[in-house]
């Protein structure tokens, strides 16, 4: 009886297993996937990533060979920790660590355990590794930025993290991916396609040569090369025009919206992100908490957008039919509104003012009675404040842009929601948001939406997405790019406007920055600047804001400038909108006074005011310079002492 309940038992499992074998080979839906096979080694071959060259050809980022030591943790053998150690240049205890790391990751995958030797250290590894088991040198590409610009721009290479190895099932631990600007934004098209060898291994893990004679084993696919619209002179020079100062440029191309320089200052350049020394010198970047180089000033700071704002509102005000170019505004040094008899102060001088004279001379009489006239249209308060938003929105502000960049921030631009949530229990009206008028209050944007916002004036009533990539090799351009967006002003009531900014530089607030043969619009623009001190809200020195476009027919380029702590609008943007005009469009500089003037002063000494008192437990003397930024600060103090 035992032996036929054995043997039952024995035929039972058998059936089992061959039912099972019999399903998995003809009926299973789960195919056979070599990459999950542990008797067969995996050697992947990193393709050439894409070249990265500006709008005029010029090549910006190349590439350079590395050298990786590869480790798989369950095939290392006892070695001599000390002689490799020595190669490497690594401490026992780096080792150490390292390898527990690797081996927590998995014991059978191949894995990064240093990356990046030099060209002497692989050379002198190279002939040695046949003594370390488990060790092998895999070859790949790092990035070669031809250039010491663009930063921000063109962004870095590093390993993934695990969050975006999960992701993407392309990559393993070690693999490279873009992490900002262009390399991240084109990551798919600049990575190029991994190529794999599939070794067969025995029983005992040894290597028995290729798999199937090779027959599943792939080459590498070089990355798409790409070419941006940055203008790599244009960029350089506006870096130059930076240096000292923190704040952002952005200047587009009206026609087409491709991005001419995309400017944050400070920057820093991006061969530091590259190699061993990377991880030390973003920590040092990181770390500067007062400059802030990571960030790029042009896409994520958000400020109020001053005078520059004052055009909308002109347009807004002729849409809606509450003026007319000849409507006459007497300014009295400011304007009086309110029970209480409240004052809007104004520095234009006073006076009578028209649609012309309330540009170019900036007076916030003018504005503030074109703001009110448009809200009180309409009995409804909210609902008027949905139709001058509306407006406004139609210029790209108060939302992402849509641009080819991964970063931003969309401002804001209230409607009547907004302050029906802020003022529940008020009538709120046109004199309670009376500082929209001006742009302060509750309005916030980005350098790059006021570049766009200007784009679209100087279109005379349209824009298109602001885009960095120009072209990408063997792929057409994403329409999105080539799409009109109008704005729901008529074409009509641009030109006085225009006129009024071309006539902030002929005869206005910024008539001293004018440049020979280029008609320049332009308007001057100041914002306050307050921050937190020790719980104290205080203010700051302004911000100066300047937006610009030229020439006045057939606009080339469209450009603002954010530089923070930098006084009024004509001061410091004002000055460097007007080189960085004549730089594109002539080539060269004429107003060699004004580029004097910019590049031997520096704002240092006011970005170190906040810091003073030490409120955020930062002393400014501790913040991080790399050694060349502060010889360029100390040259910049030097030539400004001279001056002054």
């Amino acid at each position: 009886m035992r032996k036929l309940l054995l043997f039952s038992v024995v035929l039972l499992v058998g059936i089992v297993f061959i039912i099972r074998l019999f399903y998995l080979q003809v009926y299973s839906s789960e195919a056979y996937n070599i990459y999950e096979d542990n008797a067969i080694r995996k050697v992947f071959h990193y393709p050439k990533r894409g070249y990265v060259y500006d709008r005029k050809g010029k090549l910006l980022v190349a590439n350079q060979p590395s050298y990786d030591v590869m480790i798989i943790p369950r095939e290392v053998k006892p070695l001599d920790t000390l002689e490799f150690c020595g190669l490497l240049k690594i401490s026992k205890e780096d080792f150490i660590k390292k390898y527990n790391r690797n081996y927590r990751y998995s014991p059978r995958i191949a894995q990064v355990f240093l990356a990046h030797l030099s060209k002497e250290n692989y050379a002198v590894l190279s002939e040695k590794m046949h003594k370390f088991e488990g060790f092998y040198i895999q070859k790949r590409s790092l990035r070669d930025y031809q250039t010491t610009i663009g930063a921000n721009v063109l962004g870095y290479i590093a390993e993934a993290n695990q969050k975006e190895i999960n992701a993407d099932p392309y990559y393993r631990m070690g693999d490279l991916i873009g992490k900002q600007g262009i390399e991240l934004s084109y990551e798919n098209e600049l990575r190029g396609v991994k190529g794999v060898k599939f070794i067969q291994k025995d029983r005992f893990n040894r290597d028995l040569g290729p798999y199937k004679n090779g027959a599943f084993d792939t080459i590498p696919t070089a990355g798409k090369d790409v070419t941006v619209t940055i203008d790599a002179e244009l960029q350089e020079y506006g870096e130059l025009l930076m240096q000292n100062k923190v704040g952002g440029i952005v200047a587009i191309e009206p026609a087409s919206g491709e991005i001419l320089s995309l400017i944050s200052a400070p920057s820093y350049n991006p061969n530091l992100l590259v190699g061993r020394s990377r991880s030390r010198n973003y920590t040092k970047l990181n770390n500067d908490s007062i400059h802030l180089p990571l960030i790029d000033k042009g896409l994520l700071r958000m400020h109020e957008p001053g005078s520059p704002f004052k055009a909308l509102i002109a347009l807004t005000a002729l849409q809606e039919g509450v003026l007319d170019v000849n409507t006459k505004v007497t300014c009295y040094h400011g304007y009086v509104y309110g029970r209480n008899g409240r004052k809007m102060g104004c520095h234009c001088g006073g006076g009578v003012r028209v649609l012309n004279t309330g540009i170019s001379k900036s007076c916030n009489a003018y504005f503030a009675t074109a703001y009110r006239k448009t809200i009180e249209k309409y009995d409804d308060a909210s609902h008027a404040m949905d139709v001058w938003s509306n407006h406004i929105r139609s210029f790209g502000l108060g939302n992402y842009l849509g641009y080819d960049l991964t970063i931003g921030k969309k401002g804001n631009i209230p409607d009547g929601a907004y302050y029906d949530k802020w003022y529940p229990d008020f009538k709120w009206q046109a004199t309670t948001t009376l500082s929209n008028a001006i742009g302060q209050g509750e309005v916030l944007v980005t350098p790059i939406q006021l570049a766009n916002m200007t784009a679209a004036i100087a279109n005379r009533g349209y824009y298109l997405t602001p885009h960095i990539i120009k072209s990408i090799e063997g792929q057409n351009l994403d329409k999105k790019y080539t799409t009109v967006h109008n704005t729901t002003i008529e074409k009509r009531h641009f030109e006085p406007v225009i006129q009024g900014l071309f006539d902030v530089y002929n005869k206005g607030t910024a008539a001293f920055l004018q440049i020979p043969g280029i008609e320049i619009c332009g308007k001057t623009g100041t914002a306050e600047n307050f921050t937190k001190i020790d719980s104290v809200r205080t203010q700051l020195t302004d911000h100066s804001i300047f937006i610009a476009f030229a020439p006045k027919d057939n606009p080339k380029i469209a450009i603002a400038v954010l530089v923070e702590n930098g006084y009024f609008g004509a001061r410091f943007a004002g000055r460097i909108a007007s080189l960085m005009i004549e730089k594109y469009i002539k080539g060269n500089i004429t107003r060699t006074d004004l580029e004097t003037w910019v590049t031997s002063r520096t704002l240092e000494h006011e970005y170190e005011k906040p810091f003073s008192g030490e409120p955020f437990g930062i002393n400014a003397n501790s913040r991080v310079l790399l050694v060349e930024d502060y010889e360029r600060e100390k040259k910049a103090k030097q030539s400004l002492n001279k001056l002054e």
